[in-house]
Order: C-alpha cells, then structure tokens, then sequence
C-alpha cells in the first residue's frame, strides 16, 4: 500500500467567504453530508488514515523564516482565488486506486482533488 494525500482546492466567491463559488448553503450543507458518508467509507474499506477540514484562508498566518528573517504575516501564503480546503491521507494498492477514491471525494465535497504520494512511505 501507498500512502497518498488527497487535497482538496476550491474557488471561492468574491466575497472571500469560506463558500465555494456558485454554491447555494444548501448546496454547501449537502457536500458537508456527502462528504461525512465518503469519510464513513473511506474507513469501513481501510483506506482512511487521516483527514480534516480548514478553516477559512483569512484565518491562516504565514511564517517566513529563511536566512532568519522571521516574517509573520496575517492571511494565506497565496492571493490567489482557489485554496485549499481540506485534505485526506489514505493508503491505496496503486494510483489508479487513489485517482478513484479521488473522483469520489471530489464528487461528495464538490471540489477538485490533487492527488500526491508521500515521500517514503510505500
């Protein structure tokens, strides 16, 4: 088994609100279900190592500190219009069973999934 992260990145609204773009609450309320169910399979199949979701990108910090420069700054490291949400770590045989489990997550939490491996850990 390899293990693998599933990030998970989506376009948010103008208004910089943690709420992808085009998506009605309801809709959001949905992928937050759908998304609970695909977490409960991931588990119930044993490919589940670990998972979360973020909170909004105005609430993170970026800390540089290259050549001891210690630079803190407020808001994401990124200005750019798609963040990242959230994230699984799961163990799959082969890529081509993490792409699958891929195209499912996206599909419940209704935004697009990076899928890399991890260094190491095969």
């Amino acid at each position: 088994m390899t293990t693998y992260l599933l990030s998970v990145h989506h376009d948010l609204g103008v208004t910089d609100e943690w709420v992808p773009e085009g998506m009605t609450e309801a809709e959001v309320q949905q992928s937050y279900e759908d998304t609970g169910k695909f977490n409960e399979e991931l588990k119930a199949s044993g490919h589940w190592v670990f998972a979360g979701g973020l909170e909004p990108p105005a609430s993170a910090t970026v800390v540089d500190n290259r050549q001891g420069a210690n630079v803190i700054t407020d808001g994401p490291y990124a200005e750019t219009k798609e963040q990242l949400g959230g994230f699984w770590v799961i163990e799959a045989a082969d890529l081509d069973e993490a792409l699958a489990i891929a195209a499912r997550g996206s599909f419940a939490c209704k935004g697009s999934v990076e899928v890399r491996p991890f260094q190491g850990l095969a």
